[in-house]
C-alpha cells in the first residue's frame, strides 16, 4: 500500500514537474531578422511592437503573431482601356514592405491577408487610371512616365496602411490583335521612310563630291592656262600640236601662212636639213 503511494506520488511530481517545465518554456519566444511580432493578450494586439530577439509572454494568457517586415515581391494582371479607348492588358510586378512601427495596426486593422485586402485592389484601381490618362502609342513611348505615374498613385493609396512601395515593374502591355498590326505597319513605314532618306542623302554627298571634283579640275585648267598665258600662249599652241602630230608635214596654202612647228634648221657643212 505505501508502495502504491509513493509510486503515484512520484508520477504525480514528474507530471507536475513536465507542465511546469512546459509552462515556462511556452512562456519565451524569438522574433527573427526580418520580423516584427504582435503581442496578443486573450486575443487584444498589444500596441508596441515586437522587435527581433528573445521576449516572454504569459503562457496561455499571452500568444505572439509573426510579420514580415522584409521586401515582398507581388505580380498581378489588370486590364484596362487607354485614353484612346484601346483595350490594355497589363502585366505589373510590385516589390513592397511593411513599416515596422505600424505593425500592431496593420494586424488589428488588416490582419494577415493585407495583400488581398489592400495591395491587389490598389494595383487594379492604380492601372485602370493611370492607363487611362495615356493613348495606346504613348503607353509604350512613354513606357518610364507610365511607371512613374502608377507607382506615385499606389503609394498616395496604401501609405496610410503602413505599406510602403520600393519598386514597380511593368513587365508587359499586350493590346488587341488589330492594334498590334497597325503599330507593326507603322514601324515598317518608318523604317522604309528612313531608308529612302539616308539613300537620298547617300545620293547627294556623292553629287557634291562631283561637284566639288570638277570644280576643283576646272580651276586647275584656270591656273595652267594663266601661267601659259603669262609666260607666252604660242608655245603652249605648239606643243599641243606636237601632241597631236600624225608625223606628216602639213601643207599651207597662201603666203601668209604660219608654219605649223617651227622646226630648227639644222646644218651642217653647206647641206641645210
Amino acid at each position: 500500500m505505501r508502495t502504491d503511494n509513493v509510486l503515484e506520488k512520484l508520477i504525480s511530481g514528474v507530471v507536475i514537474g513536465v507542465i511546469c517545465l512546459f509552462l515556462i518554456f511556452s512562456g519565451f519566444y524569438t522574433i527573427k531578422a526580418g520580423d516584427r511580432g504582435v503581442l496578443l493578450t486573450f486575443g487584444k494586439p498589444n500596441m508596441n511592437v515586437m522587435e527581433e530577439g528573445l521576449h516572454f509572454k504569459i503562457p496561455l494568457v499571452q500568444s505572439i503573431k509573426k510579420m514580415d517586415v522584409k521586401t515582398q515581391k507581388y505580380e498581378t494582371d489588370a486590364s484596362s482601356a487607354s485614353k484612346d479607348l484601346q483595350i490594355v492588358s497589363t502585366k505589373i510586378a510590385v516589390n513592397y514592405h511593411l513599416t515596422s512601427s505600424m505593425i500592431p495596426n496593420i494586424y488589428k486593422d488588416i490582419g494577415i491577408s493585407y495583400q488581398d485586402r489592400i495591395i491587389q485592389p490598389a494595383v487594379q484601381e492604380v492601372v485602370k487610371a493611370s492607363t487611362a490618362q495615356f493613348t495606346a502609342e504613348e503607353l509604350i513611348t512613354r513606357r518610364a512616365e507610365v511607371k512613374e505615374k502608377i507607382k506615385m498613385l499606389l503609394q498616395d493609396r496604401v501609405n496610410d496602411r503602413g505599406i510602403i512601395i520600393e519598386e514597380i515593374s511593368i513587365t508587359n502591355f499586350d493590346f488587341s490583335q488589330s492594334f498590334n498590326d497597325a503599330i507593326e505597319a507603322k514601324v515598317t513605314a518608318e523604317q522604309k521612310a528612313m531608308e529612302a532618306k539616308n539613300k537620298l542623302e547617300q545620293i547627294k554627298y556623292e553629287a557634291e563630291q562631283r561637284i566639288t571634283q570638277s570644280k576643283a579640275e576646272a580651276e586647275a585648267i584656270r591656273i595652267q592656262a594663266n601661267a601659259i598665258q603669262a609666260q607666252g600662249g604660242k608655245d603652249y599652241v605648239q606643243l599641243q600640236a606636237i601632241a597631236k602630230w600624225n608625223g606628216e608635214m602639213p601643207m599651207y596654202v597662201g603666203g601668209n601662212a604660219i608654219p605649223f612647228v617651227n622646226i630648227p634648221m639644222i646644218t651642217q657643212g653647206n647641206e641645210t636639213r
